[in-house]
């Protein structure tokens, strides 16, 4: 076989005198809190090494995991020249990468490069979307036995987002009228037993969640389901429970036998963290059961859709590394749906594992002061255009009726418009950091684009998502740490006036965003034209950066700061090595107060811009200008969508209603939150002064992360426990 540079064709290495010499001449920009972010959050264990990742190491892997996807080496018909120029490309992308100049999401940093990827290409995508109505299995990897693939089935949406959610990503889900009409009516109750052998290593934990003795059960004339110990099989189950109380033509009485599932805490080796046990699965079973068999002869409605969901969102997040992110997306004059969250018993139980949005339109205005109101009380729901979400692009280039007339909805954080089993594809880039290390954004936007792209080439396990990957190519490549960019390098914020109630934009930041937006547009076109694929109908977004932006320390997407001054609390199991190092270093520590086995951590942080005349934090801002910030960048930015949630004070309630009509045309997506200031216990941010910052910072003693190496201690169980990889706390911290 050729070899050029010591390379195989259609393998990309880079290689270490290479790493080594990028090392030695580039220092990542870490914040404050980004190596122990990073070291917490991102860094696998090394078999090998005996020992977890060091950031050059999860860099090489991210980067080979993903140049590798380009279909000319999966086919084996890259040429010489080809092959040469993707091995410059892994180099630049090393440099900025390293250099935290920019990421890719956090799922590929968790994921990329590794066995896992190769055998479930899902798992580098964010988030996905399915709307709640029957639909067929498909060429997937994951079909009933009972069923035909192309058969329609009431269980195949609950399904997807069962295995996607299990996977790690997040789960946008539809529970409009138009879809949840389309489910049947519920045919018959279901008896279904949960059992367990005396000798399974789970017995005992299972017994207490409700499984019987296997030895002391008749089985009788039940079906008998043996639930293996997979990702496949919990779903699996699920599917068969929901399917039998829709399909006469199964077996009332079933009996789900556990005694396969790992006992808790035992280490999952594919994806990572530990297994939570069969109990989660137990309590999913009985609770799904319960709402269906009280629905016998009605069909289900919105809410129990929505129901089922968070309840398979709370399994989810029992288990490992998971972290359960969902959006449940309903129509604004559903009152039910609307008003869901107010019965605090479901939402203590199983409601809080979606944010709840509603489908607005521009010109229905009164469907505002509602909407206003119930954001007022609690902060829910989110409102989505979908008209803008379908016909238009980044509103600066007008609207494009029917350009994207299959999207149906967003990921859970809003910032991308999907169609049915379509998935978010992130790379996010840093500009202010990337000027700081010497490189061009634009280059940097186009390296991330070209990243994305190969992303949609995938080994996607449904086949509704490969149909309608390979037809969109949907990407996003996202800038991050906008406010702290804006206030360093233009000398004025985003918004310079108001002529009346209309922003005034500064237009030397126009003219930029405009520039990274076509070097975009124009990488995406030229490597599609390359590839012979479909140009990504949609290339930009923000989105809301929670854990990602804590690497470099700057903002958090469009944010505004959270303060001058905070600290900021993370939470770790109690096991984690990194808790010595941090012990040693001084930070305060403390237990949680919320959840066993967890400690929190104290960090004094100080905002990136916070010495910038005009810097002003998120509890600073109007609701106004917070608004005409998002509309700026869903205007010469993001194609896709801008997340953001937009804080507001308690005197600002009564503008709500007003705001949201005003700005109802110009953005796709936007949720709402009252500011805290902090206000309940071990808050994950909390304002504090200059002075207490400073008393904080010199009490801290040593770096962490010199700290870390000194002690050489390392733990193979690096479990996470956090999950403020969205301004909400809603999405997955992959």
């Amino acid at each position: 076989m050729l070899l050029k540079r010591g390379i195989e064709m259609g393998s990309i290495k880079l290689s270490d005198a290479f790493v080594a010499e990028t090392i030695a001449n580039i220092k990542p920009h870490w914040g404050t809190l980004g190596w122990v972010t990073y070291k917490r959050t991102y860094a696998r264990w090394n078999d090998a090494a005996g020992r977890t990742e060091e950031w050059h190491e999860t860099v090489k892997r991210v980067i080979e995991g993903n140049i590798n996807l380009d279909p000319r080496l999966q086919e084996g018909t890259a040429s010489v020249a080809d092959i040469d120029a993707l091995q410059i490309e892994a180099e630049e992308l090393f440099r900025a990468i390293y250099s935290l100049s920019a990421t890719p999401s956090g799922r590929n940093l968790w994921i990329s490069g590794t066995p896992y990827q190769e055998a479930h290409g899902d798992a580098l995508n964010n988030c996905w979307f399915v709307a709640m109505r029957p639909q067929a299995y498909g060429e997937s990897h994951i079909v009933p036995p009972y069923a035909d693939k192309q058969e329609i089935m009431a269980s195949m949406p609950f399904a997807f987002l069962f295995d996607q959610l299990m996977k790690g990503g997040g789960v946008g889900v539809s529970v409009t009228q138009k879809n949840v009409a389309q489910m049947p009516a519920v045919a018959q109750t279901v008896d279904a037993a949960i059992v367990i052998n005396p000798e399974a290593d789970a017995y005992e934990e299972a017994r207490i969640a409700g499984a019987d003795n296997a030895t002391e059960i008749m089985v009788g004339d039940a079906d008998v389901v043996t639930v293996p110990d997979t990702c496949e099989g919990w779903v699996l189950m699920t599917a068969d429970l929901i399917d039998r109380h829709f399909r006469q033509d199964m077996k009332r009485a079933v009996v789900y036998d556990v005694s396969a599932i790992r006992a808790k805490g035992a280490k999952i080796k594919g994806f990572g963290g530990v297994a939570s046990g069969p109990a989660p699965l137990i309590e999913l079973i009985q609770d799904v059961n319960n709402l269906l068999n009280d629905t016998l002869g009605e069909h289900v409605s919105s809410v129990d859709c929505t129901d089922i969901a968070n309840l398979i969102g709370k399994t989810v997040v029992s288990g490992g590394v998971r972290r359960s992110a969902e959006i449940a997306l309903g129509d604004a004059d559903d009152a039910a749906f609307v008003a869901m969250k107010q019965d605090k018993e479901k939402l203590y139980h199983h409601r809080w594992a979606s944010n709840n949005s509603v489908f607005v339109t521009a010109d229905d205005t009164a469907q505002y002061d509602d909407i206003a109101a119930a954001i007022a009380e609690n902060g829910e729901p989110g409102v989505v255009n979908l008209d803008l979400l379908r016909n238009y692009g980044r509103l600066a280039d007008c609207g494009q009726p029917g350009v994207v007339d299959d999207v149906e909805g967003t990921n859970p954080c809003g910032e991308i418009s999907l169609a049915n089993g379509e998935a978010c594809n992130l790379f996010e880039v840093f500009p202010n950091v990337a000027m700081e290390q010497g490189f061009d954004p634009a280059r940097i936007v186009a390296l991330g684009a070209r990243f994305a792209k190969r992303v949609t080439f995938s080994p996607y396990d449904w086949e509704i998502s490969r149909q309608i990957i390979n037809k969109n190519r949907r990407i996003g490549v996202s800038l991050s740490g906008i406010q702290d960019w804006v206030l360093t390098s233009f000398g004025a914020p985003v918004v310079t006036g108001w002529d009346g109630d209309t922003p005034i934009y500064n237009q030397e930041l126009i003219n930029e965003v405009d520039r990274l937006y076509q070097a975009v547009k124009e990488a995406d076109a030229q490597y599609s034209a390359t590839l012979h694929c479909n140009p990504s109908v949609k290339c930009t977004t923000v989105k809301p950066s929670g854990t990602v932006s804590k690497l470099t320390g700057v903002s958090e997407g469009m944010h505004f700061n959270y303060a001058d001054h905070l600290i900021q609390r993370i939470r770790f199991q109690d096991t984690d090595p990194l808790l010595k190092a941090l012990q040693a270093a001084r930070y305060h520590i403390e237990p949680d107060v919320y959840s066993e086995n967890t400690m929190v951590v104290e960090f004094p942080v100080k905002a990136a811009s916070a010495d910038y005349p005009g810097f002003k934090s998120a509890g600073e801002v109007s609701v106004a200008e917070q608004l005409a910030n998002q509309a700026f960048l869903q205007k010469y930015w993001a194609d896709n969508s801008v997340s953001c949630t937009i804080t507001f004070q308690e005197d600002e309630k009564p503008l709500l209603a007003k705001m949201l009509r005003q700005y109802a045309p110009q953005i796709k997506s936007t949720s709402m939150l009252p500011y805290s200031g902090h206000g309940f216990a071990q808050a994950p941010k909390e304002p504090i002064s200059a002075e207490d910052y400073a008393e904080r910072s010199v009490s801290v003693f040593g770096d962490v992360q010199a700290v870390y190496e000194a002690l050489h201690s390392e733990d193979k169980l690096m479990d996470l426990v956090d999950s403020s990889d969205c301004e909400t706390g809603a999405c997955p911290i992959k």
